[in-house]
């Protein structure tokens, strides 16, 4: 009966630490008149796992023909102000044969920190699935640099310089004059 309640409440821990998301994706075409960024997508993404990413709603964006350029990122309606860093993205990726794969990168906390887009080239013949993808990209550590490596000095008290690496002849001088010198003292038959 404990390993029960041991195994639901673990569960239910794992459900409650399993925070779903959403981040509201806009877009705006680059003009010399600006416009009104208008909504292109909501994706809904776990911050945890990262892995149930799924588009929660789309709209194929009315852009103008002079547009050639898009602003791609979350905005504020209520400040009117880009609320994550945004990217520039061509208008060509939202033509026919090309289906909209919207990056998001989150930090630890699982907050939004940018958002991309980039238009994949979809085979009819290769897949059915021509609706629009979302990518969720977790930032990562870097790797940490040695401190307090301690430096190998030479006998003199300089630092001693790595030697360089020997070539084969240089390693193996002496088997080869050892094979010389039995092949040539060798005896033949008279």
């Amino acid at each position: 009966m404990r390993i029960a309640a041991f195994f639901s409440t673990i569960c239910a821990a794992a459900l409650v630490a399993a925070e779903q998301r959403t981040a509201q994706i806009y877009i705006q075409p680059v003009q010399s008149s600006p416009s009104k960024p208008q909504p292109l997508a909501e994706v809904a993404y776990d911050a945890a796992s990262l892995i149930s990413t799924e588009i929660v709603s789309y709209e194929a964006p009315e852009l103008p023909e002079t547009a050639s350029l898009v602003r791609v990122g979350i905005y504020d309606p209520k400040t009117s102000r880009w609320v994550a860093g945004i990217t520039a993205a061509s208008a060509d990726n939202f033509d026919r044969g090309y289906a909209p794969t919207i990056l998001l990168s989150v930090n630890e906390n699982g907050d939004v920190r940018s958002v991309a887009l980039k238009g994949v080239r979809v085979d009819a013949g290769q897949t059915r699935d021509f609706g629009p993808k979302a990518v969720v990209i977790a930032d990562k550590k870097g790797s940490q640099p040695e401190l307090n490596k301690p430096v190998v000095l030479a006998p003199g008290g300089r630092k001693a310089a790595e030697e360089e690496p020997k070539s084969f002849l240089q390693k193996y001088w002496w088997l080869i004059a050892i094979v010389v010198v039995m092949s040539m003292a060798g005896g033949g038959e008279k």
